[in-house]
């Protein structure tokens, strides 16, 4: 602890003024120094562990750290963008199931350009209008899930632009399909089909060359036993060459052969998703023109879902979003 002396002067009764103190905010208990450590520990421990490792209240930690990355965070202003070409936008949750933001990234700057509460058109609408009319004409594509909030904003506010269905969301519904059709076999087994299908899910999910020996041999037995699971991975590895396409066209009428292997089959599961794929076609066929991926928005999105794992949740919304800018730029000497 310090303790200063600083001059006071007494204008008139009940009023007077005392000396500034440069390294001190006015009101303020802690100086500017030790705010930046308290805000650079806050981005790699828990609110709760610096709390135990200074001495000071959790409430204290929490006030210090929001206090100074307000103060200290470049604005997000979309009306100051300019020459962006490529964007994509995504929702995460402060906490499971709990206030949604809308986050959106430069997908060629590689960087976080917009974050707000809330994952609704409207929201993203709003990002979209800020946008001088010069910068948003010039944007080709966004890349975003398929949900059908986000794709009603950019056809209402960027009508030139394409959209573009990201595989990883692609891939992951494949992946409901696969995970249901298996719970229904399993279902349906005697009891040494189902001993056979344990521990198996990972392993119809994954990449052929991301098993070992063992885990293949193991695969293999069971595709060989159930043909309805043996029909899903194989289509499962002709869906992933969809990407390897060589032009809008050409991935299309992959796509919709794809389709028609799934429309013979009896699988109830599969055929649902073919539905899918057909209604979703060019968005997830503007990949061939674009080449957008949803890489730089994934690797945002486990950034922010280390934030929520160290917090345990985030209560103060704005200090959520507050976190995320925060975790979108390089990383500054907090020490003294």
């Amino acid at each position: 602890m310090i303790e200063i002396e600083l001059a006071q002067v007494f204008i008139s009764k009940g009023e007077r003024r005392i000396e500034a103190c440069p390294f001190v905010d006015k009101g303020c208990r802690f100086t500017h120094r030790f705010c930046h450590l308290i805000s650079g520990l806050c981005r790699h421990l828990s609110i709760l562990a610096v709390s135990r490792h200074l001495g000071i209240r959790w409430e204290t930690v929490k006030n210090i750290d929001k206090a100074y990355l307000m103060e200290t965070l470049p604005a997000l202003d979309p009306a100051q963008l300019a020459g962006l070409e490529y964007i994509g936008v995504d929702e995460v949750a402060r906490a499971k199931g709990h206030d949604y933001m809308t986050v959106v990234y430069d997908m060629v700057g590689g960087h976080l350009i917009w974050v707000e509460a809330g994952r609704t058109a409207e929201v993203f609408s709003r990002f979209l209008k800020q946008l001088r009319p010069d910068t948003a004409h010039k944007i080709k594509a966004v890349s975003m899930d398929m949900g059908p909030a986000y794709q009603k904003a950019v056809r209402e506010s960027l009508p030139m632009a394409d959209i573009v269905f990201d595989r990883f969301h692609v891939m992951k519904n494949y992946s409901k399909a696969i995970h249901n059709q298996r719970r229904l076999e399993f279902r349906k087994a005697d009891q040494s089909g189902k001993e056979l299908m344990k521990g198996t899910h990972y392993l119809l999910l994954k990449n052929a060359d991301k098993l070992n020996e063992k885990q293949s041999n193991k695969l293999q037995t069971l595709l060989e036993s159930n043909s309805n699971l043996n029909t899903l991975y194989v289509l499962k590895e002709q869906l992933q060459a969809l990407w390897s396409a060589p032009s809008f066209e050409g991935m299309s009428e992959q796509l919709e052969n794809w389709c028609l292997i799934a429309d013979q089959s009896h699988m109830l599961y599969l055929k649902k998703f073919a539905k899918s794929l057909r209604k979703h076609c060019v968005g997830i066929c503007n990949y061939a023109k674009h080449k957008l991926t949803s890489a730089r928005i994934e690797a945002g999105n486990v950034s922010i879902g280390m934030i929520r794992k160290r917090a345990r949740g985030i209560r103060d919304t704005e200090y959520f979003k507050l976190k995320i800018r925060q975790s979108s730029i390089p990383d500054n000497q907090s020490m003294f």
